[in-house]
C-alpha cells in the first residue's frame, strides 16, 4: 500500500490534468433505440379542405396477438415483475395522450372526457383481445391534427399578417404541465400562440414575411402529407409503445422494419454519420455521438441538438423534417460512404429556439480499430519538477466475439489492448495513469469484468440481480500482476453502463480516484425476445455495485467534481420517463487497496485553491452559468422587442466571457460583430495552455 504522504503528492500531481477541455469525446448510447413515435404539431384550426375522408384505423388480428404476446412477456420475464391492473391501465391511459398530444395543443377537456370511459380497461382490453379504444382515441387525433393543418396552411399569410409582436405575452415551454384546453377557442389561441413563436423566432433569424410563409407552408404541407400516410401499424407502435414504457424507458417494442434496423446498427453494417437520435415531440433529437464516427471527428454537431432539415450532398434541397417519424430521418441521414451529408440543427443553449445552423458530414463507417484504446503521455510541471503521467483512452468497452469463439490468437479486445497499453506506458517510465471514459457508452460485460481484473488482483466486480430477487457476482480471475501504480478514472454524463461497472469498482475497492461528472445513471440489463410479429426489447436485471448500491438512476459520483457542459436535465437515466429507481443489495466483503478517500477531503480543497485564477475554469464555469439562466426558463415572451433584447443581451454576455478569457490567455480581443466564435483564434485559445500541455433507445445513424 503506498504511503499516504505519497499518495497525496502524485494526487495533486495527478490533479493538475483536470482543466481538460469540456469539449470531450462522445460514445454511443448504452442500448436505446426509441420508437418513431408521432408527433405533435403546434397549430390547430376548425376548417377541413375537401377530398375524401380518410379512412378509420383498425387493428389486425396480428397487432391483436402480438399485444397479448408482449403483455404476457412484460408480466413473465420485466424486472419489475409488475402486474397489468387497474392502476396500469391508467398509466397506460395517461401515457398514451401524452405521446400524442404532448403540448395539449388538439385534443379538449371534452375529448378527454369522452375518453375517460376507457381509463380503467385497457389493460383488460389487451387481455381480450380488444385494441379499438386505443384505435378510437388515435383516428380522433388524426382527424384533429388534419384539420388544424387544412386550416393552418389555407390561413397562413393572413393569420401571420395578423400577429401582433408589441403584445405583452409568452408561451409556456413545459406545455405538457398545461391543463387540457376548456374549448375550441382555448385550442385556438394556444394555435396562435404557437404559431407566434415560431414566426417570430424566424425573423430573428433574418427570415423576411415573405420566406417564412413559403417555409412554414412547406412544413406543414409536408407534415399534413405523413399524417395521412399513417397506418394501423403506426397507430399500434404508438400505443404498444405507451405501455412498455411504463415499465421502463429501455423496454420498446421493435416492429419488423424496426427490428431489421437494429439488428443493422448492432452490426455497423451500414454507413451513417456515427449518431444515436431520439424523438422528442415533433422533432429528431441527437442522444450521443459514437466517438470515432463521422460527426464526432467533424465536431459541430452535439447531443441534445434537434435535427430540423436534411439534404444530400453540400448544395441539395433541404427536406424539412419536423415531424417526421424516427426511422424516416434516419433513411435520409444514411447513405452511401464518402458522400456528403447535410443537417440543418437547432442548438440546444440557443437564445433564439428557430436559429438554425447548417452543419456538413461525410458518411462513413466507425471502424473498430478508431474505437480501440490509445494511449498517451503528459508531461506535468509540478513544484519544478516534472511527472510523466500516462492516459489511456477507452471510447467503449469491445470485444471480437468471432475471433474469441474461434480461437484466434490476436483477437482485440479492450482488456488485451489496455494490457499492451500498460506494458508500453510501462516503459515510458509514467508514475500513474488516467483512464479515460468521458463519452464511454459501454459495451461488453466480459470486457469490463477482465479489465478491472488489471487494476486489481482479485475479487467480485459487479452484482446482477434477477427478477425473482436472486443476485449473482461477476468477479475477474486472480491476477497477481495487477498494476499497482495509481490510477485515476475520468468519468463525464455520457459515460454508461460498462464504464460505470468499471469506474464503480475502482472506487467502491478504493483503487483510485473518479473524477469529473455525475454517469449517466444506466444500471439495467436488456435483453432482445422474439415476437411472431417484431421483437421485444425488454430490461431483465440491474447491476449493482460490490458495495451494494445500484448504478440505476444515480450513476457514479466522482470524488472530484468538475464542471461539465452537458446539461444534467436532459441528458442521463434520471430525466427519463418511469426509469427504474436507485436501490441496493447486499454489499460484498472486500479489499481496500487504498486509502483515497481520506485525500479527497484534502485534494478537492486544493484542487479549488488551484483553479481559482485558472482562465480555462473561469471560462468554463461561466459558459455553464449563463446556459443554466436558460435552462431554467419556464416561459418564452412572444414580444419582439424583448426577444431581440434577451438575444443581445446573451451575445454580449458570451462575447464577455469569450474576450475575457482571450485576454487572460494573451490572445486579440474578439470583434463584437463577428458572427462565429470557432474562428482560428479560439482554436488557438484551446490549444496554447501551457499548463494543461494538453486537451485531452434511440435510433442508430
Amino acid at each position: 500500500m503506498l504511503k499516504n504522504q505519497r499518495s497525496l503528492r502524485i494526487w495533486l500531481t495527478l490533479l493538475l490534468l483536470l482543466p481538460i477541455s469540456a469539449t470531450q469525446a462522445f460514445s454511443n448510447v448504452p442500448d436505446d433505440l426509441s420508437e418513431s413515435t408521432l408527433n405533435n404539431q403546434p397549430e390547430a384550426a376548425d376548417e377541413v379542405l375537401e377530398e375524401e375522408p380518410l379512412a378509420e384505423l383498425k387493428p389486425s388480428i396480428r397487432q391483436i396477438r402480438t399485444a397479448e404476446e408482449i403483455l404476457l412477456k412484460l408480466q413473465r420475464r420485466h424486472y419489475t415483475q409488475r402486474e397489468f391492473d387497474d392502476e396500469l391501465s391508467s398509466a397506460l391511459f395517461d401515457n398514451y395522450l401524452k405521446r400524442l398530444d404532448p403540448s395539449k395543443s388538439y385534443f379538449s377537456q371534452k375529448d378527454i372526457n369522452e375518453f375517460e370511459a376507457y381509463r380503467l380497461i385497457l389493460d383488460d382490453g389487451i387481455r381480450r383481445g380488444n385494441l379499438t379504444p386505443s384505435f378510437t382515441m388515435f383516428n380522433r387525433y388524426r382527424e384533429k391534427l388534419l384539420i388544424h393543418l387544412d386550416s393552418l396552411i389555407a390561413e397562413l399569410p393572413e393569420r401571420i399578417a395578423a400577429l401582433d409582436f408589441t403584445l405583452e405575452e409568452s408561451l409556456l415551454l413545459e406545455a405538457e404541465d398545461q391543463p387540457w384546453a376548456a374549448d375550441k377557442n382555448e385550442l385556438a389561441d394556444r394555435a396562435r400562440k404557437s404559431l407566434k413563436n415560431t414566426t417570430l423566432g424566424l425573423m430573428l433569424a433574418d427570415k423576411d414575411e415573405a420566406a417564412i410563409i413559403e417555409t412554414l407552408t412547406k412544413r406543414y404541407t409536408n407534415q399534413r402529407q405523413r399524417i395521412k400516410q399513417l397506418n394501423a401499424e403506426d397507430a399500434f407502435q404508438i400505443y404498444i409503445n405507451s405501455l412498455t414504457g411504463l415499465y421502463d424507458p429501455h423496454t420498446n417494442y421493435l416492429s419488423p422494419r424496426t427490428s431489421e434496423n437494429f439488428s443493422i446498427n448492432m452490426r455497423l453494417s451500414l454507413e451513417g454519420i456515427g449518431a444515436v437520435l431520439r424523438r422528442d415531440g415533433e422533432h429528431t433529437v441527437v442522444e450521443r455521438l459514437i466517438t470515432a464516427g463521422p460527426a464526432d471527428k467533424q465536431g459541430e454537431l452535439q447531443p441534445a441538438d434537434k435535427i430540423i432539415g436534411v439534404a444530400q450532398g453540400a448544395d441539395g434541397e433541404r427536406v424539412d423534417v419536423i415531424g417526421w417519424r424516427l426511422d424516416e430521418v434516419v433513411e435520409l441521414i444514411r447513405g452511401k460512404k464518402d458522400t456528403t451529408v447535410t443537417l440543418e440543427v437547432l442548438s440546444e443553449v440557443s437564445v433564439n429556439p428557430d436559429e438554425s445552423k447548417l452543419i456538413q458530414i461525410v458518411r462513413n463507417t466507425v471502424k473498430l480499430e478508431e474505437q480501440a484504446a490509445q494511449q498517451s503521455v503528459l508531461d506535468i510541471y509540478h513544484n519544478d519538477e516534472v511527472h510523466k503521467i500516462g492516459v489511456i483512452s477507452i471510447p467503449t468497452f469491445y470485444i471480437d466475439f468471432e475471433g474469441s469463439r474461434n480461437g484466434d490468437a490476436d483477437y482485440k479486445s479492450t482488456t488485451r489492448d489496455v494490457r499492451k497499453l500498460l506494458a508500453e506506458l510501462e516503459e515510458k517510465n509514467v508514475e500513474g495513469i488516467v483512464i479515460d471514459l468521458r463519452g464511454n457508452g459501454g459495451g461488453s460485460l466480459q470486457e469490463v469484468n477482465q479489465l478491472t481484473g488489471l487494476f486489481v488482483e482479485r475479487g467480485a466486480v459487479v452484482q446482477i440481480r434477477a427478477p425473482n430477487g436472486r443476485v449473482a457476482r461477476q468477479s475477474n480471475y486472480p491476477n497477481p500482476n495487477y498494476y499497482k501504480k495509481p490510477i485515476a478514472v475520468l468519468i463525464d454524463r455520457l459515460s454508461a453502463s460498462a464504464s460505470e461497472i468499471f469506474a464503480g469498482a475502482i472506487q467502491d475497492y478504493e483503487r483510485g480516484l473518479i473524477v469529473g461528472s455525475q454517469s449517466f445513471g444506466k444500471g439495467t440489463v436488456q435483453q432482445l425476445a422474439d415476437l411472431s410479429h417484431g421483437s421485444l426489447k425488454l430490461t431483465e436485471a440491474k447491476f449493482y455495485r460490490i458495495s451494494g448500491g445500484s448504478t440505476q438512476h444515480r450513476g457514479v459520483i466522482p470524488d472530484i467534481v468538475l464542471p461539465s457542459l452537458y446539461d444534467s436535465q436532459e441528458i442521463g437515466e434520471d430525466t427519463l420517463d418511469f426509469a427504474l429507481n436507485w436501490d441496493t443489495v447486499e454489499p460484498i466483503r472486500h479489499r481496500n487497496y487504498g486509502n483515497y478517500s481520506a485525500l479527497v477531503d484534502t485534494l478537492t480543497t486544493q484542487h479549488k485553491a488551484r483553479i481559482a485564477d485558472d482562465p480555462d475554469y473561469i471560462y468554463l464555469t461561466e459558459q455553464i452559468a449563463l446556459n443554466d439562466k436558460y435552462a431554467d426558463m419556464t416561459e418564452l415572451s412572444l414580444n419582439e422587442a424583448v426577444r431581440r433584447s434577451i438575444i443581445d443581451n446573451d451575445t454580449e454576455a458570451r462575447n464577455a466571457i469569450e474576450n475575457t478569457h482571450r485576454l487572460a490567455k494573451g490572445l486579440p480581443i474578439k470583434d463584437l460583430n463577428e458572427e462565429s466564435t470557432t474562428d482560428a483564434d479560439t482554436q488557438t485559445a484551446e490549444n496554447d495552455s501551457s499548463e494543461i500541455s494538453e486537451k485531452v433507445e434511440t435510433s442508430e445513424t
